[in-house]
C-alpha cells in the first residue's frame, strides 16, 4: 500500500491509565512503539523500539496481540495511513525516558484529543473495555 506507515505499539495500562511518550523534537504524544525495520517481525520490533524508547527489557513470551488499527495521518500526504499493530508485554527494569523521548506521561480518555487518530481508536477501544479510565 502506497504511503503505508507500518507501526508497532505497545499497550501499557495502569490504574485505568495509558503509558504514552513524547519523542524529542515533538509536540504530540504517542503510544509508545515504532517502525518496523527490515524483515523484522511485530514482536522483534516491539522489543527493539521500548528497549530504545523507555529502557525496559519487554518478556517476549508474554507478548499478546490486542489489536491493529489504520488512521490518516494529520499533515501527512494525502492517502498517507498508519497502520499500528498494539501489543501487550510483561517488562523487567524501571520506566524512564530514553535520549529518544522528552517525556512520558500517563493518560486517561480525557487525554484523547492529545494522541494522534491511531492512537484514538485505541483509546476508545480501551474506554469501551472498561480498561481506561474517563
Amino acid at each position: 500500500m502506497p504511503g503505508l506507515i507500518d507501526t508497532v505499539a505497545w499497550v501499557y495500562v495502569e490504574d485505568g491509565r495509558i503509558l504514552c511518550a513524547r519523542p524529542r523534537g515533538k509536540d504530540v504524544f504517542y503510544i509508545p512503539g515504532g517502525k518496523r525495520e527490515g524483515a523484522e517481525s511485530d514482536v522483534e520490533t516491539l522489543l527493539r523500539e521500548i528497549e530504545e524508547e523507555l529502557t525496559v527489557l519487554l518478556d517476549p513470551a508474554t507478548a499478546t496481540h490486542v489489536g491493529t488499527y489504520e488512521a490518516g495521518v494529520p499533515g501527512a500526504p494525502d492517502g498517507t495511513v498508519v497502520r499500528m499493530s498494539c501489543w501487550t508485554a510483561d517488562f523487567a527494569g524501571t520506566l524512564s525516558a530514553s535520549s529518544e523521548i522528552d517525556e512520558i506521561a500517563w493518560f486517561s480518555y480525557a487525554d484523547r484529543p492529545h494522541v494522534p487518530p491511531v492512537d484514538q481508536l485505541l483509546f476508545d477501544d480501551l474506554r469501551a473495555a472498561g480498561t481506561l479510565d474517563g
